[in-house]
């Protein structure tokens, strides 16, 4: 009899502690999803199921410290008061730092057994881990860390618990300014140097106009001044012309310029105002060429300008190239111009000319 009353007492007992361990890791009352995207940005869902939350829960709930789209704010409406307690509870964190996220209701349904809150924002440039916390203990909760192209992370919550720092995937981190700087400088300054090839011959039939610096450097300001227009406005989407119809032109602008060069020795007052059209499309190859590469949401100016910074450091570099080479040993030579800028010039028409025909055909 002692026996059979000590195996029931150990059974009530061990009963007693599933109970406990079952209410303590009440699975499913949240769940928590976080992805990190390519374009810098994340996102954190957080899924209720209202169904198993206690029954007094958020019963005395502040509003939302945050405004939750999609939803109006009613003390009187339980949906309203759980999502508050949610978003009041919830923690953003990178490298140790509260963010401050959007939140939204993503299924404004009422009636629905599961109600879910997202939260979105911008990853910190050179951020290096996220942190993800809520103070709302209702037992323990799986969150799930998601990076584009990258297998899931998961781990098991307490409820009121931070979690660990997760490691962020430098594909999903902006830049931080500095790395925009170097990385956009160099991009602008290899689409000259060596990639450009059409860009070089131009900017060497601006230089092979005159043996004087000022003439060349009217050019090249307008020229510079044209393209940075229409690269900036073709960005942001005012301008758009097909590339089918901006590389055919940009080779007939080198044809143009070479062609110059052996009519005329001085510069006129209507070839700056040509190299200047001709710098407008110019600007839309530029921006075609960006456009592929792609510019960081963070620092979207940034990058813009740097670009467009390389693109000038290329020119200038061309220029110099030329005028150390050819400018400064042979340009007061009486045959500078039939031996050099007349046959240089010819051979940078007919390439031209041969680039638009290929470009034309497709």
């Amino acid at each position: 009899m002692r026996i059979r009353t000590r195996v029931l007492l150990g059974l009530a007992a061990a009963v007693s502690l599933l109970a406990r361990a079952a209410a303590s890791h009440e699975l499913g009352t949240l769940r928590t999803y976080v992805t990190f995207r390519r374009d810098g940005r994340y996102e954190v869902e957080v899924y209720v199921d209202r169904e198993h939350l206690p029954p007094r829960f958020a019963e005395s709930a502040e509003a939302p410290r945050l405004p939750i789209e999609g939803l109006r704010s009613d003390p009187a409406d339980r949906v309203s008061r759980i999502l508050s307690e949610v978003v009041n509870a919830s923690k953003v964190s990178f490298d140790g730092r509260v963010v401050v996220p959007r939140v939204e209701w993503k299924q404004p349904d009422a009636a629905a057994a599961e109600l879910v809150l997202r939260m979105t924002g911008e990853i910190p440039s050179g951020a290096k881990a996220f942190s993800w916390g809520n103070s709302l203990k209702l037992g323990t909760y799986l969150l799930t860390i998601r990076s584009e192209g990258k297998e899931p992370e998961r781990a098991w919550m307490e409820g009121g618990e931070e979690s660990r720092p997760f490691p962020l995937e430098a594909s999903v981190v902006p830049p931080s300014r500095g790395q925009v700087v170097r990385q956009y400088l160099l991009l602008g300054y290899t689409h000259i140097l060596p990639k450009g090839t059409d860009h070089i011959l131009f900017v060497l039939g601006i230089f092979l106009l005159s043996t004087r610096l000022k003439p060349v450097l009217l050019q090249v300001t307008a020229f510079t001044v044209a393209h940075t227009i229409t690269l900036a406005l073709t960005i942001y989407g005012i301008v758009s012309l097909r590339p089918a119809i901006v590389e055919p032109l940009i080779a007939l602008s080198i044809v143009y310029v070479a062609i110059e060069n052996v009519a005329t020795s001085e510069l006129k007052p209507w070839r700056i105002a040509l190299v200047f059209g001709f710098g407008l499309l110019h600007g839309m190859g530029f921006a075609g060429v960006l456009s592929q590469l792609g510019l960081p949401r963070s620092e979207f100016l940034t990058g813009l300008l740097c670009f467009n910074a390389g693109v000038e450091l290329g020119q200038l570099t061309v220029i110099l190239a030329a005028f150390l080479l050819v400018g400064l040993p042979f340009r007061r030579k009486p045959w500078y111009r039939s031996r050099i800028v007349i046959p240089l010039s010819l051979a940078i028409a007919a390439t031209g000319l041969y680039w638009a025909i290929q470009r034309i055909r497709g």
